[in-house]
């Protein structure tokens, strides 16, 4: 390939690679330059967020246009190939492709995934390359073929008018299911996490297939199948109808439509509404489909006793694709004992390190009467009047057999004031018991944000199946990305699924979940992104102990971090705790079923679970069952015990709790920078702005933190940092004000005496309220405003620059000594 020293990486692919690959007979639209695979992982705290670097090969080979059958990662002359291996395997792996190559312009090293890795003269041809790849994929017939080279459908749009182009998992997903249609498979399974676009696959898929051969020359009639209105019509009026036009069909109204071609149905408009008449789905013949896509497909039809089961059973000829995110295998219900195993699979792991998937914190907050139980004393009475049953009521009976009114509030109280902390205006769904436990917590987290509920009359709304049409009008409102309010919206399992609703930041779990599949429904709620209101991660907060089910080896998508703050006898933060976490060893692995629905037609909501006690728990029954009510008390004093925090490990899915003194002195140390360095970069305006965002972006300290949490309010934050770092001794920004005054008294007095008293005002502002007040725009607000403008009190200083100058030097001497 000719040799040749000294040339960047752009100037080898121009003199080396890119010939290469032309006289390999490569044409120019085969070739595509930085190609991208994916956006690059949200680095996120509680207030902002970044991406990490995306992933982007330098050269991936098309034989077809959508159709890539090989990577190729350049590097520079002067750099040996093999540092480009490992990532040419790593975009080919991302891929689905069976081979990639590295070359710094000199040699060329063929990487064969899974296999061999070996130097070669020349580039493949698009020819051998393509054979190969079909030998990788087992590809034989024509029809698979024509079905993976058959271009992806760009007629979609985005909002800005853009074509709406699937990403990479989903063509992978689209062509390994498209290879199993035409290798006659009847029952296929896709497996990708919530917010992951199934229904673009979905679509993607349908077009190919609408394109090709696979039933001659006929159009194949389509069958998409939910069972809530919202899984129907997001697909049909989002992605079907704006392209394929009048051949979309929703059956309905007990009627038989068959002059269309793409049809999209309820399981239980297909069913028979009175038991005397004929199913609608039988109306139709049982070869009328030739393809059926189940949605959420873990439901209702993954039950073999399930009537829903009997119309799949019934359309029994048709190709049937199930779609979901949380496939099920137990006794009764078992997905993959119906669809077989997944012929491909994205998981929410893989969805977050790709940048696809919002991040998330997790915070574990404790109640004392989860922790310690709750026994009423000898003769106490409830809320009517009749008294409580001698148990030892635990969180197993808490909203379902005994409900006390004071964890309602101080769960309430916790959620307020959390939101106070983060964003008041950030868009959260808190998950209860039961219906009754929903309504009791709307009413207190109402009386805890009146101030902002008399302004937005909505800020919280129940959405549950009682709320029938309203229920429907709020929760369109809180779906919406810009709408003021709803904010909090609180539920049973009506938003565990289904719903699309990006701008939710936080997650917040008031109910036990012992589910896997459930559980990960409901983290779905909030892993999508919504960069246009800026939110790249979001956060859940868990009274119950529900997260637990992080460390369970089915959970695929570990947290950025869990938080477990401290707190004293009044419920005020002090500290965290440390210690690794280990999964519980008495984490119970019940199975709850997924709540029953009724007919959504006409608007009617999903029904949420049962609204009285329910026996979850053996052991428990005759504690449940010594009441025919549920129990009401009050009077009970309840406190939040702790919260806590959990870092995520290097390993990604190791999690450990952490104090956050450790924490602060880990993420500091890393920095490089000594005390000294660190004061006098805090002294003057901008080098203390880029060290905030630096201590921000690298190493998630906010000075709001370092107050709260390490509990020095006279202190400044840096000093708390150093502290924290080095155990330095804190100096009270009283202190460091009295010695500017004492040590620093000539720099004072070298000022007229107009600029000496804005300087002393400063040091007083300093004192009472941190490094934020040295600043310039601090003289903007009183006292200053009553000694004139800005540019009045500038020119005491000699100008805008003298005073600019007065005030970092300000600094300095405030922060000059430890």
């Amino acid at each position: 390939m000719g040799s040749a020293a000294g040339l960047s990486e752009q100037e080898t692919c121009r003199a080396f690679v890119v010939p290469a690959l032309s006289a390999a007979g490569w044409g120019k639209e085969q070739v595509r330059e930085q190609y991208p695979i994916n956006d690059g992982k949200m680095i996120a705290s509680a207030r902002r967020h970044r991406r990490g670097p995306a992933l982007v090969a330098d050269y991936v080979l098309e034989y077809r246009d959508d159709a890539p059958i090989a990577v190729v990662e350049a590097k520079r002359t002067s750099v040996d190939v093999a540092a480009g291996i490992e990532q040419a395997k790593r975009y080919a792996t991302r891929l689905g492709l069976p081979v990639a190559y590295a070359t710094n312009g000199l040699e060329i090293w063929e990487i064969e995934i899974g296999g061999n890795r070996h130097k070669v003269s020349h580039f493949p041809s698009p020819e051998e390359l393509w054979a190969r790849y079909c030998e990788g994929k087992e590809i034989t017939s024509d029809l698979e073929r024509e079905l993976v080279l058959a271009p992806f459908d760009n007629r979609l749009r985005n909002t800005d008018l853009t074509p709406k182009r699937p990403r990479y998992y989903q063509r992978r997903a689209v062509n390994e299911a498209l290879l199993a249609i035409a290798r006659g498979e009847k029952r296929i399974l896709l497996t990708l996490a919530t917010g992951t676009g199934k229904t673009m696959v979905a679509f993607q898929l349908v077009s190919k297939l609408r394109r090709s051969s696979w039933k001659g020359g006929e159009k194949p009639r389509v069958l998409y199948l939910a069972d809530r209105n919202i899984l129907v019509d997001q697909p049909k009026d989002d992605y079907f109808e704006p392209v394929f036009g009048d051949v979309v069909h929703k059956i309905g109204g007990g009627r038989a439509q068959r002059a269309r071609q793409i049809f999209f149905a309820l399981y239980q408009s297909l069913e028979s509404e009175r038991g005397d008449e004929q199913a609608l789905f039988s109306q139709y013949p049982r070869d009328y489909f030739d393809l059926i896509i189940v949605d959420e497909c873990h439901r209702g039809s993954s039950n073999s006793e399930s009537k829903w089961r009997s119309i799949l059973e019934y359309f029994e000829p048709a190709t049937q694709l199930g779609l979901t995110a949380t496939p099920i295998q137990e006794k009764e219900r078992d997905t993959f004992g119906y669809f077989g195993e997944p012929v491909y699979e994205y998981s929410l792991k893989d969805g977050i390190e790709d940048g696809f998937l919002a991040p998330y914190r997790v915070r574990r907050v404790h109640l004392n009467v989860d922790l310690t139980g709750f026994q009423p004393e000898p003769g106490q009475l409830d809320v009517d009047g009749d008294e409580i049953p001698d148990k030892v009521y635990t969180q197993r009976h808490f909203e379902k057999a005994l409900a006390i009114q004071e964890r309602t509030d101080e769960a309430a109280r916790y959620i307020t004031d959390y939101l106070h902390q983060t964003n008041r205006m950030g868009k959260t769904i808190v998950f209860c018991e039961n219906n009754d436990h929903a309504h009791r917590v709307v009413a207190a987290l109402n009386q805890a944000n009146l101030d902002v509920v008399a302004q937005f009359h909505d800020y919280v709304c129940s959405i549950t199946d009682r709320d029938g049409t309203a229920g429907l009008e709020l929760l369109d409102r809180f779906r919406k990305d810009y709408t003021d309010e709803p904010v909090i919206a609180v539920t049973s399992q009506m938003l565990t699924t289904g719903v699309d609703i990006p701008s939710v930041r936080n997650i917040v779990l008031l109910r036990r979940i012992r589910s896997m599949p459930q559980f990960k429904q409901i983290i779905g709620r909030g892993t999508r992104l919504c960069l246009d209101i800026e939110k790249g991660s979001f956060d859940i907060i868990d009274f119950v102990e529900a997260t637990r089910l992080f460390e369970d080896r089915e959970f695929d998508g570990p947290p950025l971090r869990i938080v477990n703050d401290r707190t004293d006898e009044q419920g005020s933060l002090i500290d965290s705790t440390d210690d690794e976490v280990t999964p519980d060893s008495d984490a119970e692995e019940v199975a709850e079923p997924d709540a029953p629905f009724e007919s959504q037609e006409g608007g009617a909501l999903p029904r949420d679970d049962s609204d009285g006690p329910v026996v979850t728990d053996e052991d428990e029954a005759d504690a449940i069952q010594s009441s025919k009510k549920r129990i009401y008390v009050t009077g009970v004093e309840v406190f939040v015990w702790n919260d806590v925090h959990y870092q995520l490990q290097s390993d990604g899915r190791t999690l450990k709790l952490v104090r956050y003194r450790e924490f602060v002195h880990d993420r500091v140390l890393e920095l490089d920078l000594s005390p000294t360095d660190l004061r006098a970069q805090w002294a003057t305006v901008k080098s203390r702005e880029a060290l905030r965002k630096r201590l921000y972006d690298q190493c998630d300290i906010t000075e709001d933190d370092l107050l709260r949490k390490l509990d020095h309010p006279e202190v400044d934050p840096i000093d708390l940092l150093i502290n924290a770092a080095w155990e330095l001794p804190l100096v009270s920004r009283a202190e460091r004000a009295h010695r500017v005054r004492r040590e620093h008294a000539d720099f004072l007095t070298s000022f007229a005496p107009e600029a000496r008293v804005i300087l002393d005002a400063l040091l007083d502002k300093f004192t009472e309220q941190g490094a934020s007040e040295l600043s310039p725009s601090a003289l903007r607000v009183p006292p200053f405003r009553q000694m004139g403008r800005v540019i009045q009190l500038a020119s005491h200083f000699g100008g805008v620059q003298g005073m600019h100058g007065a005030i970092d030097e300000l600094g300095k001497r405030i922060f000059d000594v430890a």
